[in-house]
């Protein structure tokens, strides 16, 4: 695997990075598993600052961390100068709340007085992907170096200079040597560390493919792990929507960092009242946005991360076509060498289309036509993935009420798709299991550890269950 940097809109090769030998991957692993030894029993308040200073270099050093993620993945400027002040944000939420989200939970019970701890469980293994390099980063460090688990990464290939970056701002907050390490890792490598006995743990954020490849390897060494992978997310305009509001949020929610997000609204389900101002609507939408330099403020879509990305989107929408799909629109060509895809929007797609139920991740909407609010949520759950959604109806009551019908992780109603420090993000089906952010977020990953005392041995059953000395 090369670890390089080529700016997707000049196609410059910036740099490339060499892989990890596996002598440093033993030293890494090492560091980490003393760290966590020395971490094992100091109370939270003790990483605290650390936290705190890498929230504030994060929104000091705003736009030169923003521009690696232009150079490197082609995100618009002011879309990477968001992403960065997120981080903080999430950096400063766990630093606000870790330690009431980790004290112990007094149990009531007959079996003395009773107590859940959390401790750290371990190293952990993190495989992060490219599209938001610093906040799937940040989602996964944050809340566990709160906790205590010391982590080694794996950055996706083409962002490697987000990589250093990251564990850079890490050090430079004062964080200790190993609490995070970056590892340029071939995939035979990723399999040897998420084998490795100290790695307690894995997170991967990335495709369904990678997913299954590493949970494989995490089932078999029976390491804990959470999976946050693709999704097709229904994008439902109820038969009582608001369409002016309808119409101001739908190309966002598909054009957002260039369609490259796993909860990007991908497929658009509008019930029959509403089909033809709402396709004329996202047309004039999506034939309005200037594709250009994503340094440029004007430039209002930006290029896909790379070649490979953007033939693989053609290549999925030339087959839907061929499949009996509508081009219902196909923005101009745009006078450029860079990795742009043309915002597109299909129609038509029956059951049988290949494009049916799979993920485009790219400016490409699928749009259909439904009867009915009933057909909206049939179609919706009618997927293999279940990470996000978003539902506008007249009200948010009602609208609320479809959304509790959508078997997916995350539904937004009558708002633009989110995400907060606050807010538990997550999925269903092959969108992955287990949660990042929020209060959970920062359960993933924690020895839950039982703990009941007493002056004296109780000679009474308790619960049901009989002492051993009863045996005797």
């Amino acid at each position: 695997m090369a670890y390089q940097t080529t700016n997707p809109y000049t196609n410059e090769v910036v740099k490339t990075y060499e892989n990890a030998t596996p002598e440093y991957v033993e030293a890494s692993l090492a560091k980490a598993q003393k760290l966590y030894k020395d971490w094992r029993n100091d109370p939270v308040s003790t990483r605290i600052p650390v936290l705190h200073k890498l929230a504030q270099i994060f929104r000091d050093e705003t736009d030169s961390l923003a521009k690696v993620l232009t150079t490197e993945m082609g995100k618009l400027y002011v879309e990477a100068q968001g992403e960065v002040v997120l981080c903080a944000m999430i950096a400063d939420y766990y630093a606000d709340h870790a330690e009431e989200f980790l004290k112990p939970r007094h149990i009531d019970s007959i079996a003395g007085d009773a107590q859940l701890e959390n401790h750290p469980l371990g190293v952990l293994m993190a495989v992060e992907p490219w599209n938001f390099p610093y906040y799937q980063m940040m989602r996964i460090f944050a809340p566990n170096f709160a906790v205590g688990d010391p982590i080694v990464f794996k950055h996706a290939a083409i962002t490697p200079g987000s990589a250093v970056a990251f564990e850079d701002a890490v050090k430079r907050a004062g964080a200790p040597d190993g609490a995070l390490t970056n590892l340029f890792l071939s995939y035979d490598q990723v399999s040897e560390v998420v084998a490795d006995k100290r790695v307690q743990g894995v997170a991967l954020t990335g495709s369904e493919r990678g997913g299954t490849a590493v949970a494989e390897v995490a089932g078999k060494y029976l390491k804990k792990s959470t999976m946050e992978l693709g999704g097709v997310d229904a994008f439902i305009v109820a038969h009582d929507a608001n369409m002016a509001d309808v119409n101001a949020i739908a190309p966002r929610a598909r054009l957002y960092n260039a369609g490259q997000v796993c909860t990007s609204s991908k497929r658009f389900i509008v019930t029959a009242n509403h089909y033809d101002e709402f396709l004329a609507s996202l047309k004039d939408a999506f034939a309005s946005v200037k594709l250009g330099d994503p340094m440029d403020p004007s430039t209002t879509l930006a290029p896909m991360n790379s070649k490979k990305a953007k033939d693989k989107l053609q290549a999925q929408v030339d087959e839907a076509i061929a499949g009996g799909a509508t081009a219902y629109f196909v923005h101009d060509a745009v006078d450029s060498d860079g990795q742009f895809f043309l915002p597109t929007i299909l129609t038509n797609i029956t059951k049988d289309n290949p494009a049916y139920g799979k993920e485009m991740f790219g400016p490409v909407a699928q749009v259909y036509k439904v009867a009915d609010d009933d057909e909206a949520i049939e179609l919706a759950n009618d997927a293999d993935y279940g990470l996000g959604g978003i539902v506008f109806a007249g009200s948010a009551e009602y609208g609320a009420e479809l959304a509790s019908r959508i078997e997916t992780g995350m539904v937004y109603v009558n708002t633009f798709f989110s995400s907060l420090p606050e807010l538990e993000f997550g999925g269903v089906k092959k969108s992955g299991f287990g949660r990042e952010l929020g209060q959970n977020g920062i359960s993933s990953f924690v020895n839950q550890e039982l703990v009941v005392k007493r002056d004296h041995p109780n000679d009474d059953e308790t619960g049901g269950l009989i002492l051993p000395h009863k045996f005797s």
